[in-house]
């Protein structure tokens, strides 16, 4: 990721990954499925091997996605107290569907900032 010597105009990191396009030149697609990464861009050829979201992009979803469905179930209880099928019926399928487009959109947010900050694992320098 640091050899990277091609010339391409500047992405905007955050508009390429939620458009799930490469991080280099915005052109190439950056998922192959729902969420599985491409090996490389097929528009420039940048290797997506640097790429390593981990966990990140599920505890953002876990914590937006959690604190909307539980406030609105909340607000919805303490207004109109509907039974509880009801609430089981309206609130596990939402939580289901933010869950799955927020997770593809935070990923690909994830992998271009990762790219455009030139992130990586941190080294230990040993003794020289």
């Amino acid at each position: 990721m640091n050899d990277d010597r091609a010339h391409h105009q500047p992405v905007a990191p955050v508009r390429a990954g939620l458009a799930g396009r490469c991080p280099r030149c915005g052109e190439g697609r950056l998922f192959s499925g729902f969420l599985t990464l491409r090996n490389q861009c097929r528009n420039c050829g940048l290797d997506y091997a640097f790429a390593d979201s981990g966990d990140g992009p599920a505890a953002f979803v876990v914590l937006l996605v959690g604190f909307v469905v539980v406030g609105l179930a909340l607000y919805v209880e303490v207004t109109y107290q509907p039974p509880l099928w009801l609430h089981f019926l309206v609130w596990v399928p939402l939580a289901i569907a933010l869950s799955l487009v927020a997770m593809r959109l935070a990923k690909g947010v994830l992998i271009t900032l990762q790219y455009a900050n030139k992130a990586a694992e941190g080294r230990l320098d040993g003794p020289q």
